[in-house]
């Protein structure tokens, strides 16, 4: 592609069904909406691990997780597995991050020229608990997420709002330059917003948006007699609590996620003002993704973790110069595929060595081509509540997780878009089940990455004073949003 300027907003735990774009007849995200209607939506965007932190690593190094390591919420990337930032840099083209990126801290070298507003995982440390994998720890704790729901102003709000300005005056500044005809190559920004990950804490004038009586009721409840897949149960053994309240508090919940889509909306269209205002609309491409979803109440369960299209799958939007507009995109794509986007973004070659240790395929060449559902995309995850390794592999209309030490199971997501009927067990499925193991056995061996995973993580945690002290140590939940000043202080 022609070199232009590339800015990648990312939100963190977006389920990418609460857009309008997406057919949601409640979500009222109308600055995504228009962002897709002068670029292209990909269906079927999906994260290369369900969890913060390792989905990061992944993204920036264009590598899975289990190649390089960063197994979960306690190994952040560091910048030894070096990443497109530095790739970047190296050819010249200036690279800057505002707001939230989920790395080890501030002082690691991971690509970025520099770092406004910086949010990192706590003292460096993160959810050292997380990484005691046997036995699994019980947290506490897990009522508070729908405890605390409701409208107010949360500090990951005021960190949004704090990143939106700061992402406004740097995108002005930039402007300025342009006007002043200042020769510059082109730059990479990349925009940190947290929303709508919890916290489900949003201002009062975005939940009220979505009155309570409308809400739809979550699919897969327990409540409804669908029972989980052992390993999932396991999964949500050891966070008991988390869906243990009454209908009422479970609606209000929703209702703050769904607002926090909005407040998120509300973000994204004033740094896409702000980009116009500046007159860098024409020579900038825009990307709009998130690292990974939230189940929202489906299955009686908040938050990620799981490879179920809520919390796996990501929304994903593109435009700009010499993209289609008002294109929806089904072939299947995930985050490894930014590294050689960004690239192809700028204008920039990954030479031979680097595109082979890269999976990934640039996502603009991919929407100016024909659909390619039979495309396969790749995630896994080894973290906090995982009895062993979760493996997915999505193609065509099936889905396929793999468990290690359980039975598998198998989606088609055209005739049971909810995942509700697992088709693993039935004989006229046998040589598909058998079909997708042997591309996943091709990828990797599932039971030796398990065992390393466990292996790494057992040392950290001997590193950090055993089991005892690892299981209730580390943030319980959200990271710390980094203090803030707003120019409403003032007042």
């Amino acid at each position: 592609m022609e070199p232009a300027n590339l800015l990648i907003i990312m939100s963190d735990q977006h389920n990418p069904r609460m857009m309008g774009s997406s057919g949601h007849p409640l979500a009222q995200t109308p600055n995504m909406a228009r962002l897709a209607e002068r670029g292209v939506r990909f269906s079927s965007a999906y994260c290369n691990s369900p969890l913060c932190v390792p989905c990061r690593a992944s993204f920036m190094t264009g590598r899975y997780v289990h190649e390089i390591g960063y197994w979960d919420n306690a190994t952040a990337y560091d910048g030894r597995v070096p990443g497109w930032g530095h790739a970047l840099r190296e050819r010249g083209i200036p690279v800057e991050s505002i707001g939230k990126l989920h790395f080890r801290n501030e002082t690691d070298d991971t690509g970025f020229d520099r770092q406004t507003l910086p949010m990192h995982i706590l003292d460096g440390v993160g959810q050292i608990w997380g990484s005691v994998r046997d036995p699994l720890p019980v947290r506490a704790g897990g009522e508070k997420m729908l405890n605390e729901a409701g409208p107010g102003l949360s500090g990951y709000n005021r960190f949004d709002l704090a990143v939106t300005e700061a992402t406004r005056d740097w995108l002005g500044q930039r402007g300025a330059q342009a006007v002043a005809g200042a020769d510059q190559p082109p730059w990479v920004l990349y925009v940190g917003l947290v929303a709508p990950h919890f916290p489900l804490i949003v201002p009062e004038e975005f939940f009220n948006l979505y009155p309570l009586d409308e809400l739809p009721h979550p699919s897969g409840h327990p409540d409804d007699g669908y029972e989980h897949h052992p390993w999932v149960k396991a999964f949500l053994d050891v966070r008991p609590g988390v869906d243990d309240h009454p209908e009422e508090r479970r609606k209000v919940a929703m209702a703050a996620y769904f607002g926090l889509c909005t407040f998120l909306d509300h973000n994204v269209g004033r740094i896409l003002a702000a980009l116009e205002e500046a007159g860098l609309e024409e020579s900038t491409r825009v990307i709009y993704c998130s690292d990974h979803g939230d189940l929202v109440g489906s299955r009686g369960h908040w938050g990620k973790a799981l490879h179920y299209e809520d919390s796996v799958a990501i929304p994903w939007i593109t435009a700009g110069p010499g993209i289609p507009e008002g294109q929806v995109c089904h072939t299947p794509i995930s985050l490894v595929d930014l590294y050689p986007t960004i690239f192809d973004g700028v204008g920039e070659k990954l030479n031979e060595e680097e595109q082979r240790d890269l999976p990934g395929r640039s996502t603009f060449e991919i929407a100016a081509s024909e659909d390619d559902p039979e495309r396969t995309v790749f995630s896994e995850y080894h973290a906090y509540g995982s009895p062993s390794a979760s493996y997915m592999l999505r193609r065509g209309r099936y889905k396929y997780i793999y468990y290690v030490g359980y039975e598998p199971e198998l989606f088609d997501l055209e005739a049971d878009a909810e995942e509700l009927e697992n088709l693993a067990a039935k004989p006229e499925h046998a040589e598909l089940v058998a079909g997708f193991e042997r591309e996943l056995r091709a990828m990797l061996d599932p039971e030796a990455v398990d065992a390393r995973a466990k292996a790494d993580q057992a040392a950290l945690v001997e590193a950090f004073g055993g089991v005892e002290l690892a299981s209730r140590s580390g943030t319980l939940n959200e990271t710390p949003a980094p203090a803030v000043t707003l120019a409403s202080d003032a007042g």
